[in-house]
């Protein structure tokens, strides 16, 4: 790839592109409103809402998973609990905190 200049025909193409863009009051406004956020967007999750039976489930396959990883001590098992009792701790907090709410 060159890095000297432009050929004429191609500086008036640019030049004619960016002098369209910059009449695009739409993309101005979208371009100076947008932000890089530095923090994740946690509106989804603060409005999730676990239903009963699914916390219950959660902590049936949870304890089963953890009584089977203490007593066979297989590590696909640990693993398995490990990576599903964070999630049945959040939706046991978020449906106490719904219970809590009322």
């Amino acid at each position: 790839m060159a890095t000297g200049r432009l050929p004429d025909h191609e500086q008036r193409i640019l030049d004619e592109v960016e002098r369209a863009l910059r009449r695009d009051r739409r993309l101005e406004r979208r371009m100076r409103t947008h932000r890089m956020r530095r923090s994740p967007d946690l509106s989804r999750v603060t409005h999730y809402r676990p239903h009963v039976l699914t916390v219950g489930l959660l902590l049936t396959v949870s304890i089963t998973l953890m009584v089977l990883g203490i007593v066979t001590s297989r590590p696909a098992v640990i693993w398995t609990f490990a990576a599903l009792w964070p999630l049945t701790l959040f939706a046991s907090f978020r449906l106490l905190c719904r219970w809590t709410e009322r």
